[in-house]
């Protein structure tokens, strides 16, 4: 079977534009703030998973997470 191209053989983005996430950090992402963040973009998957650009609530940057580093939850601050 062959992709359209731009298709990923991934399914659907878990989180919508708005939701609020938690970030779950690994050994690796120390220097990352843990905490709520808000999705403000899904972006294209790649064979690694599916990605997002979301708002931290606490000091307002936006930062690239994969899927897996985040679940649903609850933000602490909206900026």
């Amino acid at each position: 079977m062959t992709l359209a191209p731009g298709r990923s053989r991934i399914g659907p983005h878990e989180f919508a534009v708005g939701q609020d996430v938690e970030f779950m950090p690994s050994v690796f992402d120390r220097n990352i703030p843990r905490g709520g963040y808000v999705v403000t973009r899904a972006l294209p998957g790649d064979d690694d998973g599916r990605t997002y650009r979301a708002r931290s609530s606490t000091d307002g940057l936006e930062r690239v997470f994969r899927e897996a580093q985040l679940k649903a939850g609850r933000a602490f601050f909206r900026a």
